[in-house]
């Protein structure tokens, strides 16, 4: 087995995760939780060798607002949580993961069946409730991970919920970098990839930088289909930005 002693100690860090979810969270404070979950999420990148630099070109919005990005891994999660702990739109089948799948539930997550209409259909419903109610939530429209190379085209579905809710976006992107500063497809969690072999290749790519790039906010719109656009221009902005394609942006914030 490869990076067996890492291994053990991301291991031994999850199983401290269904500990804290089970007996600290529902006990804590709204803000204890919010603390509880990035400090276990840092932890998470450290234990994978991965550091976070935060790039911001835009305020961020704290109450009521839809978090887009692209998607190119499972350890995006753990990079978002790291820098502002959000609950997650995620696809049915993490919910049966061991261990995993009841961290997910235990910190808020929403599962949809994306294959099923009446699923999304309901699933709108509840996420507009929870932006109407001040929540956050994050959304990975490209629908499934990619390379991180170029960003899909986004679904217009889940930004019903936006639209219903009268709620803002949020835009940010996500691109990953290696020691020798370029850009890594190491994390790219994608094809017949399992979980295993997905850390396996981050294990040994490390250390790699998960560049985390903040835009500005999306008012409110009465247009799902407009609104999906612009919140795909303004990620691929940001993925245009850390690729050096346009101005190269310093970072306003590290976690270690």
């Amino acid at each position: 087995m490869k990076h067996p002693l890492r291994k053990a100690r991301l291991l031994l860090h999850v199983a401290r995760g269904a500990f804290m979810a089970a007996w600290q969270y529902p006990r804590a404070t709204p803000e204890d939780r919010q603390r509880l979950i990035r400090d276990w999420s840092q932890r998470m990148l450290a234990l994978c060798g991965m550091t976070l630099v935060v790039h911001s070109h835009g305020e961020v919005l704290e109450r009521g607002a839809m978090v887009v990005s692209n998607h190119v891994s499972w350890i995006d999660i753990y990079v978002i949580d790291t820098w502002r702990p959000t609950p997650f739109v995620s696809k049915a089948e993490i919910a049966k993961w061991p261990v995993v799948g009841f961290l997910a539930k235990t910190i808020g997550t929403v599962f949809i069946q994306r294959e099923k209409r009446t699923d999304a259909k309901k699933i709108m419903h509840q996420l507009a409730e929870i932006l109407q109610r001040g929540g956050l939530i994050a959304v990975f429209p490209e629908g499934t991970t990619t390379a991180g190379l170029t960003v899909q085209p986004f679904h217009t579905n889940l930004f019903q919920a936006a639209v219903h809710a009268a709620a803002p976006i949020q835009p940010i992107c996500l691109m990953y970098e290696d020691a020798q500063g370029h850009q890594s497809e190491a994390p790219a969690y994608i094809g017949e990839t399992s979980l295993f072999e997905s850390l396996d290749m981050i294990l040994d790519a490390a250390p790699l930088t998960a560049h985390l790039y903040l835009g500005e906010g999306l008012a409110a719109h009465t247009d799902r289909r407009v609104l999906a656009q612009q919140a795909q221009r303004a990620v691929e902005e940001g993925l245009y930005v850390l690729q050096g394609v346009q101005h190269q942006l310093s970072a306003t914030d590290q976690c270690s």
